[in-house]
């Protein structure tokens, strides 16, 4: 999974990205020309329980890639949106940074800080290069420089797009059917990816639960199904210099269950309808990721394609399930392991172990 950070310069974008990545990336106005790439593990306290059960020799999370581009839209430096924007094709989501914390050592480039302008000025900024492809795309169905059946069927969806365009309605937000949904995966139109937004507010901000805008910014992104996770960046940065057994009860006293970081990649999750299955063992305990409503047989695939191949039938125990009983044994005494066939939905949390034959 591939996930894009965007935002107007000096809004914590990398800061952000190194959280997730223990990338060490260069901060700061004009760091940097090309994209930062990282990986960073999804958070996930059943895989710490789990390895904990089984001590294997390896622990596998979850991952994300992760993509950091320089600042966009005005203040970026005199370069061209579509040159910073070529590094997010292909990406599963994008996450848009949007800077509510005030700071002296680091001033907004456009000097007030104003988080709801922010977000209107960097959408416009996706809208305006998804129109410049789609008219490009137009001149060239126009002139007739591909088949005419192929040519009405792009002319009718890519006109469809403008008018939602033209009135700054991302295409996120646009009703296509199933054949135009694939028909428009072929193009990059950069308000068609799924979005979500990260708010980086200040300590004082994040304790009280309050920053400047916020009532708009929540409107703005419920009407558009947008999650709001709000990011202390400078807390996050003090919370990763701790060891890991004060880090807890540091966020405690803050009143906070877990890190932002840890709810971003989880918001990521949600956003994208996936889920996560494990497989366990003493050798690797690792979780996997696929899409909610996968089957058994599918979910195998992303073992190895000849478990898919080959299946016969899955083992499986939930994960509550396996917690209540303490082991594997013992969820096996109690009735709680069943057998399922290739048709089974796997569920979020699911423990499985994948007969087949090859």
């Amino acid at each position: 999974m591939r996930i894009g950070i965007i935002g107007l310069p000096q809004v914590g974008k990398t800061t952000l990205f190194n959280l997730l990545t223990e990338a060490g990336a260069s901060t700061g106005f004009g760091s940097k020309d090309k994209a930062n790439i990282g990986v960073a593990n999804v958070p996930d306290e059943r895989v710490d329980y789990l390895a904990g059960i089984f001590e294997p020799k390896k622990t596998t999370y979850a991952q994300i890639e992760f993509i950091d581009i320089a600042g966009l839209g005005p203040g970026s430096n005199g370069r061209d949106t579509r040159e910073f924007l070529t590094a997010l094709q292909n990406v599963d989501a994008l996450v848009q940074v949007v800077r509510a914390f005030r700071s002296d050592v680091v001033p907004h480039f456009r000097g007030e800080i104003d988080a709801m302008r922010d977000l209107d000025l960097l959408q416009s900024e996706l809208v305006l290069n998804d129109l410049a492809l789609l008219e490009t795309r137009l001149e060239r169905l126009n002139k007739g420089r591909v088949k005419q059946k192929e040519a009405e069927t792009d002319l009718a969806l890519l006109e469809k797009c403008r008018d939602y365009l033209e009135e700054e309605r991302p295409l996120s937000q646009v009703e296509f059917t199933d054949e135009e949904a694939a028909e428009l995966r072929q193009y990059t139109f950069y308000t068609a990816i799924p979005m979500l937004l990260a708010i980086n507010v200040d300590e004082e901000e994040l304790t009280e639960g309050s920053y400047p805008r916020q009532v708009e910014l929540s409107d703005w992104a419920k009407a558009r199904g947008i999650s709001v996770i709000p990011i202390c960046g400078k807390l996050e940065e003090e919370i990763i210099g701790l060891p890991i057994a004060d880090r807890g009860p540091f966020l405690a006293d803050l009143g906070l269950a877990e890190t932002g970081i840890a709810r971003l990649a989880k918001a990521v999750y949600r956003h994208l309808h996936l889920i996560s299955y494990f497989t366990v063992g003493t050798d690797e305990v690792r979780a996997w990721t696929i899409t909610t409503g996968m089957n058994a047989r599918q979910a195998a695939g992303k073992i190895h394609s000849d478990i898919e191949r080959g299946f016969i039938r899955a083992e499986v125990v939930g994960y509550e399930d396996f917690h209540m009983a303490g082991s594997m044994t013992e969820a096996k005494r109690k009735g709680l392991c069943r057998l399922e066939g290739k048709e089974y939905i796997v569920q979020d949390g699911d423990i499985i172990d994948f007969r087949f034959n090859v």
